[in-house]
């Protein structure tokens, strides 16, 4: 958030219609956004929100795997609705260092090279502290290098981080505390901006797990008449964030994620999406129905996509032999995996869908 600059406020129909907080939401995101968690290294975010539900009195668990699960009991029996989300993030780990003293890097999640060139990290030694750099290539300038700066292909071999040490060397570096296997955080530059957009590395997925918590205290001030519990896990970006730790008695899992707007798509920053269907198949079509009456009790204009290129914690899920329909929701991003953006739009939207999807017998 920019200096100076307020949260804006929820408009007081919304607040009084389903009691969700988005100033107290947006709050949470962009603290969650400026703490480092890439897949591996999700500590420091989990206990960020373990801090949150003890506050509000809820007990929590953590996983062995690291996963961190809460309930708010339902008015009836039964269904038992699981949201599932998660706070790991893409970055990277030292694969080597070079003989320079720079930083190569192995990829955590699925980008392109592309788009961390020029970000700006922060190295996690294991004895502890932070060491700041940026991601460069190894041609970057263009008054050295010329048009090889433009044909460069960008590849692991060719990425950098250009530590901002004084180091010229692999000796030099080691000295610093670095070692091959050290987890690297893309900063994620977030900003709200006046119009309501909040850009930021990092959307995926945050945004859901911040929703999660503007729900859950929602849903302590007007109980739901599903029980509700919220998974949110620390491995989705490699692919098995939930394949383990979904609530043994779930009724059905709701997959929380970013909605990939794009040329061909129907997502929108300014929307809730239903993904129907991505990389692994079909989600569950009935579920998909009853989210789709959802959004019309609660006036919202859902949007439906398809997304060919991607997977979500109910695809894990699936996988992992689970047996009850899953479905994917989410606020639209735009430039999913890059320097992403959505407005708040989307995520009272999202929030609204839920509430109204768990209120509903």
């Amino acid at each position: 958030m920019m200096p100076g600059m307020t949260v804006p406020p929820v408009p007081t129909s919304a607040a009084l219609s389903t009691g969700f907080d988005l100033a107290f939401t947006t709050t949470l995101l962009l603290r969650l956004l400026n703490t480092p968690s890439p897949t591996g290294f999700t500590d420091a975010a989990v206990r960020l929100l373990e801090g949150e539900l003890d506050a509000l009195g809820l007990s929590h668990t953590r996983s062995k795997k690291g996963a961190l699960t809460w309930e708010v009991a339902g008015t009836a029996a039964s269904p038992h609705t699981t949201f599932s989300g998660h706070v790991d993030t893409l970055g990277a780990m030292v694969k080597e260092i070079k003989e320079n003293g720079r930083l190569r890097l192995a990829m955590l999640g699925g980008y392109d090279w592309a788009t961390i060139e020029g970000a700006y990290v922060q190295v996690h030694p294991q004895a502890g502290g932070v060491l700041t750099g940026t991601v460069v290539n190894t041609h970057q300038s263009t008054h050295v290098h010329g048009p090889a700066l433009r044909d460069l292909k960008r590849e692991q071999a060719v990425m950098e981080v250009r530590l901002d040490a004084s180091t010229t060397s692999d000796a030099g570096t080691r000295a610093l505390g670095l070692e091959v296997g050290d987890f690297v955080s893309f900063e994620p530059r977030a900003v709200l901006t006046d119009a309501g957009y909040l850009k930021s590395r990092h959307l995926d997925n945050k945004a859901a797990v911040a929703i999660f918590l503007g729900v859950t205290r929602a849903l302590l001030g007007q109980p739901p008449v599903h029980t509700v519990a919220f998974h949110v896990t620390t491995y989705e970006e490699v692919g098995h964030g939930a394949a383990t730790g979904i609530p043994a008695h779930t009724d059905e899992l709701i997959a929380v994620d970013m909605a990939a707007v794009g040329e061909g798509q129907t997502s929108s920053e300014h929307h809730v999406t239903l993904c129907v269907a991505d990389s692994g198949g079909p989600y569950d079509h009935a579920l998909g129905n009853r989210l789709r009456a959802a959004a019309r009790r609660a006036g919202l204009d859902l949007k439906v996509d398809l997304y060919p290129y991607y997977a979500s914690d109910g695809t894990a899920a699936w996988r992992a032999g689970g047996d009850y329909p899953v479905a994917l929701i989410g606020p639209g991003v735009d430039a999913s995996h890059a320097y992403e953006r959505t407005h708040l739009d989307a995520l009272r939207a999202t929030a609204e869908l839920m509430l109204a999807h768990v209120r509903q017998g």
